[in-house]
């Protein structure tokens, strides 16, 4: 058996990959919007496509991986994945933007429960709190990807460019770390239907899941929208708000696991539903940049280890395959992260961006409610 140290690095990459492909795409937002002349609403219809596409895809990849393996489900989809990070580099109109965000939106989604499962392969086959630092690793991804977004405006790359040239870099940076011979466990598929949602006690952790997620899917896709438009900040400054969000995350889900298991998971999603709360608050009420990124930064702390917990509930649940509880998790979790998005822009058309964002800290509060539903099953 291969070191826990280098099953470790080739998960780490997956999820390095899959947020860095999501952070690319999140910080040209604002530049798609405006070639594409695009209202709030259009491009919360457009942003609605993305998370049909990963809703949809969800339950099936959880058939697939438990029946052909994590890791080998998790490989194919990386490479389209990045292919479709391109494509949309290419949509000229709102049409063609809707219809890739569908494609992308899917193979996002595909990734995120087939790569949580082979993390909790790894995870239960060593016993260590592992899920949160893979999850750290998508945030670092995610922040790099946001960076990228800022090189690329400062030597004035078109979307397609620099959607070409990093999703490239990525994607074989992150297949080569990856490359291990990690055999992964495998399944009969169970009766019932293929869409099914979560149920029993996982209802309570996909609705969790949920709260955190829909926050991060809006800060993902509007944070940038909402530093320009409401506190004024230039294209460059605005693309701060994610990567300072993702910085958060990182560093806080890489301490996760010393947490975890000097708290226990109810005590520290609890503390995390307080901490994005505070931070969604900061950012409602903030009229500049400096107090609207501490904002971002308190909501990057809170939901740190809410999605890690609740992916780890669900793959040791009793009752349900890994491959398939994951995935019903993933359909209100990973549904939020993509459904939030258009959310905001439905709100923002009907109130401001700065309203629209308010509708998060009810959501952080019932992490706090709900936080006793993560305590892992024995």
């Amino acid at each position: 058996m291969i070191s826990v140290a280098t099953a470790w690095r080739a998960v780490a990459a997956m999820f390095i990959l899959n947020g860095a492909l999501f952070g690319i795409w999140a910080s040209r937002i604002p530049a798609v919007r405006d070639h594409l002349q695009l209202s709030h609403e259009d491009l919360g219809y457009g942003l609605l496509f993305m998370a049909a596409g990963a809703v949809c895809s969800f339950p099936v990849t959880g058939r697939l991986t438990d029946r052909f393996g994590a890791v080998a489900i998790t490989r194919i989809i990386a490479v389209l994945y990045t292919f479709s990070l391109v494509l949309l580099g290419l949509a000229d109109s709102f049409v063609a933007l809707a219809a890739f965000l569908f494609v992308f939106g899917a193979f996002h989604g595909s990734m995120d429960v087939s790569m949580n499962a082979w993390g909790a392969e790894v995870e239960q086959t060593y016993d260590k709190p592992l899920m949160s630092s893979f999850h750290a690793m998508w945030s670092l991804g995610a922040g790099l990807g946001a960076v990228s977004g800022f090189i690329a405006v400062q030597f004035d790359l078109t979307t397609f460019q620099h959607f070409l040239v990093a999703g490239c870099m990525v994607v074989l940076l992150a297949l080569a770390m990856s490359w291990v011979p990690w055999v992964s466990r495998r399944s009969a598929l169970s009766q019932g239907s293929v869409f099914a949602l979560p149920s029993g006690a996982l209802i309570l952790v996909g609705f969790t899941a949920l709260c955190a997620a829909l926050g991060e899917g809006a800060v993902a896709d509007w944070s940038a929208l909402f530093m320009r438009d409401v506190t004024g900040s230039t294209e460059s400054v605005a693309t701060l708000g994610y990567a300072v969000f993702s910085v958060a995350m990182v560093v806080c889900r890489l301490a996760g696991g010393v947490a975890i298991a000097r708290f226990g998971p109810v005590a520290s999603a609890r503390f995390g539903g307080l901490c994005s709360a505070l931070g969604v608050f900061l950012v409602v009420s903030s009229g500049n940049v400096p107090l609207a990124l501490i904002g971002f930064t308190l909501m990057g702390v809170g939901y740190a280890v809410i999605m890690p917990l609740a992916f780890s509930r669900a793959a040791n649940d009793p009752n349900v395959p890994p491959g398939q509880a994951i995935a019903s998790v993933a359909t209100l979790g990973y549904g939020g992260l993509l459904i939030g998005p258009p959310l905001i822009g439905f709100l923002a058309e009907l109130l401001t961006l700065r309203m629209a964002f308010a509708v998060l800290l009810p959501l952080a509060v019932m992490i706090v409610v709900c936080a006793g539903a993560l305590r892992r099953a024995d």
